[in-house]
């Protein structure tokens, strides 16, 4: 059966596993060797080359859930972001690039464009009129990411791909905050599609990987720039990914639905200035979210009111772990002032609403009541009022 006709769980559980031919196991057998055999054979196999059994299997199961030709495994979501934009980029190239990113793609965009001769723009704000005031004629490519870290702003994909192909430019899309679970940037007319696996594909905070996927004409192109890169996955670790991903569509549902409530609590608390979701009616992006998304995912974003310390808030969460990263099956909660953007000036922080009180939520699969009891407790002990004296 196809994997377009089979069901969102039947691809995670079941699209690109390998099959176990000598003793007919029912999960994937795990490949460790990093040398294979060379002569009279179709395929040279070598882990720099991303084609090891493991590696070539797993990358059919992203490129499934992606709705996409081919994919590659990387060894962090920086690798497999860094690899294709130097893939399409080179010196005397400009690219647009969102304003509201990751803060580690910022960095890398800040920190190397220029030592490679790479021109770039970040968009003033979020809208299709935007992104085109910053198309020059060397532009070759428009990187978005949405929804947006930290503060879940969305960019209407569709019109941003539309406008990218009028002018005959490449569109990259950062798809971790949705995952493919919530949102697929392909069918709405990206080219590529990245994600940092760390996340949700992995799931359960355990490993560190990165993915790209794309048409295989795309992909090969990437590929030839990578394996010189050396930015492969090892075997041990794409075996676990793809474990982990067979519950993939099961924890991000079960983590949406935590989400929409605690957001929907966190709006309604007396304690919080603002709160940042797609799923709430009162976002800005709720209409486009129900447009392009297949739900609002499970991450969100607050800011405590005046008055409240953020930094005990964290250290006083017993449950909820205040913690680097996102998209565990554990909640956590950080400062991307302090971590995911610490790497920003406060200047281009403040140019994108982040602010010191600003607290990023990764919801997780606990009971909600505990979620919020834990949230009730810390929020007192953080009250600088009633603990200064």
């Amino acid at each position: 059966m196809s994997s377009k006709k089979q069901g969102l769980n039947t691809i995670c559980t079941h699209s690109g596993a390998l099959e176990d031919k000598t003793f007919q196991g029912s999960v994937s057998p795990l490949y460790m060797s990093t040398s294979f055999n060379f002569m009279d054979v179709d395929t040279k196999r070598y882990p720099r080359y991303f084609n090891t059994p493991n590696q070539e299997h797993l990358s059919k199961k992203i490129a499934a859930l992606e709705h996409a030709e081919a994919a590659l495994i990387f060894g962090s979501g920086m690798a497999a972001i860094s690899a294709t934009l130097l893939t399409f980029l080179k010196s005397g190239d400009h690219a647009v690039i969102q304003n509201d990113i990751y803060g580690g793609t910022r960095n890398f965009i800040e920190s190397h464009f220029n030592s490679y001769g790479i021109e770039y723009s970040f968009t003033k704000d979020l809208s299709s009129e935007s992104f085109e005031k910053c198309i020059q004629s060397n532009t070759k490519l428009i990187y978005i990411e949405t929804p947006s870290n930290p503060l879940l702003k969305l960019v209407d994909i569709f019109t941003i791909a539309k406008l990218a192909k009028s002018h005959k430019i490449i569109t990259a899309a950062d798809n971790t905050f949705a995952s493919p679970i919530i949102q697929n940037p392909i069918d709405l007319g990206i080219d590529i599609v990245m994600h940092s696996a760390t996340k949700y594909f992995g799931g359960h905070s355990d490993i560190s990987a990165g993915a790209v996927a794309s048409s295989q004409e795309i992909m090969d192109k990437i590929w030839d720039l990578a394996k010189d890169f050396g930015g492969n996955l090892s075997d041990y670790t794409v075996w676990l990914l793809e474990r982990s991903m067979k519950t993939l569509g099961l924890r991000v549902k079960a983590q949406q639905k935590n989400a929409k409530r605690l957001a929907k609590y966190l709006e309604k608390h007396p304690a919080v200035k603002s709160v940042y979701y797609p799923g709430l009616k009162s976002s800005e992006y709720h209409s486009l979210a129900k447009i392009q998304m297949k739900g609002y995912g499970a991450m969100l974003s607050f800011e405590l009111k005046d008055g409240y310390d953020s930094e005990q808030f964290l250290k006083a969460l017993t449950l909820i772990k205040p913690s680097m990263s996102l998209a565990g099956i554990e909640s956590t909660m950080l400062l991307p002032s302090k971590t995911s953007h610490a790497l920003l000036s406060e200047f281009d922080r403040a140019s994108q609403g982040i602010t010191d009180q600003l607290i990023r939520f990764s919801v997780g699969i606990e009971s909600k009541k505990d979620l919020i009891m834990d949230i009730e407790q810390a929020i007192t002990l953080s009250n600088l009022k009633k603990y200064s004296k």
